[in-house]
């Protein structure tokens, strides 16, 4: 048996499955672990080997992820599990509980705040024990919000010294990329399948987070964020995944203080943090022609009628479509996090910090299959996403455990940002797809003032 890890893509047979596949079957670090691929169908396990010419390097496993049995004899053989077979709230749950059963790490690419809020309750405190690292939400929903806003306080502290209490963070997503659509159809069956009062909870605040804290700020129709370095004013809209971000990033928050508590010098955000989000549409009309259309798209789906016809007349081949090369290669992500410091009274303006995630090739497939982050296209009417999560279950899989933040060694029901920390973005940094800067800039002084 070989002693090398092995990382597990179930799903493999999908359209995400297929490109995270392609892309670890060519990873630069290939020879260090075992790739093995699960799905219900052999004939199209076998179609994705010869079509990515994979030969005989890869693992095959044909497994019904409804079959119990079959589920865990091969999730017990891995060292990490990539689940991309969604929606979560109908599939995961026995994924995520065989994972914590063996003491196996999992990564998955959902969105659905209630299903993360659902297998902490179910599977956290067990995960301990086991020592299973699960880290849901490793993509755009929610990976660059959770990993941009502890990378600026990481700055903070660096400059300080010690760790820094955060008052806000503000994030901006820039983006251009094509869409898939499969989430409308995901939408629609949540709506149908989840209660009512489960969906009102988990769209609390701190709804995820071990404990509760400062309230996020009421969202404006028309965001703005002024960069002080450069004199730029980012003008932009609610961001539709901004709800699933912010409960991820209150959920880092939660373990962080929790952490703190017992070991003062471990970077957390303080009890003032408060994080927000938004989509770059470079002009205050587009912005608000942009919150209407969302508010239509939601009104749409909660609608019965309305919904019934969605589903009934769909456009064409809107389940099957496919964001094609020249799309997927020709995309970028962009989000700048800015996030500002309490107060001091021995400084004239507030500290600040600026972390810039870029990368090239379209966030939802090109992107997503090397480092972890999902697609996200926009129109009025529907939203998608995608998410590849490599790099994520790379790091659990490659990178020794004790090089992980001490939350994560533990185990659990996590997140990126407190699972992985440096080692995710140094492995993200280092795959070509992603560059990061952060650095201290000066927040506006008040008036009368001058910035120390």
């Amino acid at each position: 048996m070989s002693s090398k890890p092995t990382v597990l893509v179930l799903g493999a047979t999908g359209f995400t499955g297929k490109l995270i596949t392609e892309y670890l079957a060519g990873h630069k670090d290939g020879a260090a672990f075992t790739l093995a691929l699960g799905a219900r169908s052999k004939s199209r396990l076998d179609a994705v080997v010869s079509s990515l010419d994979l030969g005989t390097a890869v693992e095959l496993h044909v497994v019904d992820t409804t079959r119990q049995d079959q589920l865990e004899a091969v999730v017990k053989k891995a060292t990490v599990v990539i689940n991309t077979v969604g929606p979560f709230y109908l599939w995961g749950t026995p994924v995520v509980e065989a994972c914590v059963k063996h003491g196996v790490h999992y990564v998955d690419l959902t969105g659905e705040t209630h299903w993360v809020k659902r297998i902490i309750t179910r599977c956290h405190y067990t995960a301990t024990k086991t020592g299973a690292i699960i880290i849901p939400s490793c993509g755009l929903d929610s990976l660059p919000a959770d990993i941009t806003a502890y990378l600026s306080s990481k700055t903070l502290r660096d400059h300080s010294g010690q760790p820094v209490h955060i008052d806000s963070s503000l994030s901006a997503y820039n983006m251009r990329g094509g869409m898939s659509g499969g989430t409308i159809h995901t939408g629609i069956s949540m709506l149908e399948t989840v209660s009512r009062e489960e969906l009102r909870v988990a769209n609390q605040e701190y709804s995820i987070s071990p404990s509760v804290g400062m309230p996020s700020p009421r969202k404006p129709l028309i965001y703005r964020l002024r960069l002080p370095d450069t004199g730029k004013t980012l003008i932009g809209a609610t961001y539709f995944m901004a709800r699933a971000d912010c409960s991820l990033v209150q959920r880092s928050w939660g373990l962080l203080e929790v952490e703190a508590a017992q070991d003062k010098s471990y970077l957390h955000y303080g009890p003032a943090f408060k994080y927000d989000e938004f989509f770059v549409t470079g002009s205050a009309v587009r912005a608000v022609l942009l919150t209407l259309g969302m508010a239509i798209g939601v009104g749409v789906m909660l609608v019965s009628p309305l919904r019934w016809l969605l589903k009934k007349s769909p456009p064409p081949n809107l389940a099957k479509a496919r964001p094609n090369r020249h799309v997927r290669n020709n995309g970028f992500l962009k989000v700048t996090n800015l996030t500002t410091a309490v107060p001091s009274p021995d400084r004239a303006a507030p500290l600040q910090a600026k972390t810039v995630l870029v990368g090239q090739g379209d966030p939802g497939y090109k992107l997503t299959s090397g480092m972890c982050i999902c697609s996200a296209f926009i129109p009025l009417l529907t939203t998608a996403h995608k998410v590849l999560i490599s790099e994520a279950g790379l790091s659990l899989a490659l990178n020794p455990r004790d090089a992980l933040p001490a939350i994560g060694r533990r185990g659990g029901v996590l997140t990126p940002a407190t699972a992985l920390g440096d080692v995710l973005v140094d492995r993200l940094a280092t795959s070509g797809r992603v560059t990061f800067e952060s650095k201290i800039v000066s927040a506006r002084p008040q008036e009368g003032k001058k910035t120390v």
